[in-house]
């Protein structure tokens, strides 16, 4: 047989489990700082602001975060229950549109290092495509491959992020 104040302790967690994400929050927040102040100071820097600001701004923000969040939880503060504007609650989650949609990220994150990113972009786009419903055979994989290469353009050519470019940066 339990007694109130056995049972206090396990209600009054179970009302604030919102707590449970700031705990999340300040774990994240403080692997962002931690990797951020290993950043090498030597690194190549362009302009004013080094590659440590926004990884160590990212993080001090996750704390605060955190720390807002209990404060608010802590006197009393609930989120409300998702409303589903277009979305119906009492069915169940679509698992084979989320494993597809897995299967379209894990196939671009194993072959972008083989085929490089115009290939491994094109089938992520097509898979996210297909995986969310469309079934144009035709217009779908030109419209993927069109992004794809549009993308590998501008952040390898314009803005100097280099992707792996594969058999196809011999053309660009």
């Amino acid at each position: 047989m339990t007694t109130e104040t056995e049972a206090g302790p396990k209600n009054w967690l179970r009302e604030r489990s919102e707590l449970g994400i700031c705990a999340l929050l300040v774990v994240l927040g403080v692997l962002v700082l931690t990797d951020a102040l290993r950043i090498p100071t030597d690194f190549a820097q362009r302009g004013p602001v080094g590659p440590k600001a926004v990884p160590i701004l990212v993080g001090s923000l996750l704390l605060v975060v955190a720390v807002l969040l209990a404060r608010d939880v802590l006197r009393g503060g609930r989120g409300e229950a998702e409303g589903g504007e277009d979305v119906d609650l009492t069915e169940p989650a679509d698992w084979r549109t989320v494993l597809l949609l897995c299967g379209a990220f894990l196939a671009n994150a194993a072959l972008i290092g083989v085929v490089g990113f115009p290939i491994s972009g094109a089938i992520l786009f097509w898979g996210a495509a297909y995986a969310l419903g469309s079934r144009a055979y035709v217009r779908d994989p030109l419209i993927a491959a069109g992004l794809s290469i549009l993308t590998f353009v501008v952040f390898n050519n314009l803005l100097g992020v280099p992707l792996p470019g594969g058999p196809l940066m011999e053309v660009f």
